[in-house]
C-alpha cells in the first residue's frame, strides 16, 4: 500500500504559532497504512484538529447505535499533555452524530491506534466514508496535581458562595 500524502501546507495552520506567541507543541504521529492523513486545523483560529475516518469500507451507524471508527493514527504525545477528542458541532447539530465519551482522553503514554467512539443520536442512519472528518482533537497541558485531605471543606456555608449547591443552584 502507498503511504497517504501529508496535508498541503496552508499558512496559519498547525505549523505556525498562534497570535500572541504560543509556541507549537510537537506531537509525533505514526500513520498506519489505512490512515486518511494527519490531523489538521480548519482555520488558524481553530482550537481543534480534525480527525478523519480511516475505514476500509463505508460504515453505517443506525439511530441509537454506536461505532468505533479507526483513524489510522498512533500519537506520541509529550509527557505532561493529553489529547481530548470532541464532537464536530456541525455533525452533531445536523445529523446527531457525536462522540459518546466526550471529551475522550488520549493519555501521553497510550501508543495504540486512536479510534473514535461515535453514537448516532439522530433519526436517520448515517454512513461514514473513508477520509470523512468526524471529530476534533484538542491537545492540552495536564498539570501534576497533589491532593490533600481537608476535613473542613463543606462544613459551614460561606456567604455568597455555592457551597454544596449544584445542578441548577445558580439559577436559570
Amino acid at each position: 500500500m502507498s503511504r497517504p500524502t501529508a496535508a498541503p501546507e496552508i499558512p496559519g495552520r498547525a505549523t505556525e504559532p498562534r497570535e500572541g506567541g504560543t509556541p507549537p507543541v510537537t506531537v509525533a504521529v505514526r500513520r498506519l497504512p489505512h490512515s486518511a492523513g494527519l490531523p489538521e486545523r480548519a482555520s488558524a483560529g481553530s482550537a481543534g484538529y480534525d480527525l478523519r475516518a480511516a475505514t476500509g469500507a463505508a460504515v453505517r451507524i443506525e439511530p441509537g447505535a454506536r461505532a468505533l471508527i479507526p483513524t489510522g493514527l498512533i500519537l506520541g504525545l509529550p509527557s505532561g499533555y493529553e489529547a481530548q477528542v470532541r464532537p464536530r458541532s456541525g455533525l452533531a447539530y445536523r445529523q446527531g452524530l457525536t462522540v459518546l465519551n466526550a471529551p475522550g482522553t488520549i493519555d501521553s503514554d497510550y501508543r495504540g491506534e486512536v479510534k473514535l467512539l461515535l453514537v448516532n443520536l439522530g433519526r436517520r442512519p448515517i454512513t461514514i466514508e473513508h477520509g470523512e472528518r468526524l471529530a476534533q482533537m484538542v491537545v492540552a497541558a495536564v498539570p501534576e496535581v497533589a491532593f490533600r485531605d481537608d476535613d473542613t471543606l463543606g462544613e459551614r456555608p460561606v456567604a455568597g458562595r455555592r457551597n454544596d449547591g449544584g445542578f441548577g443552584s445558580t439559577g436559570q
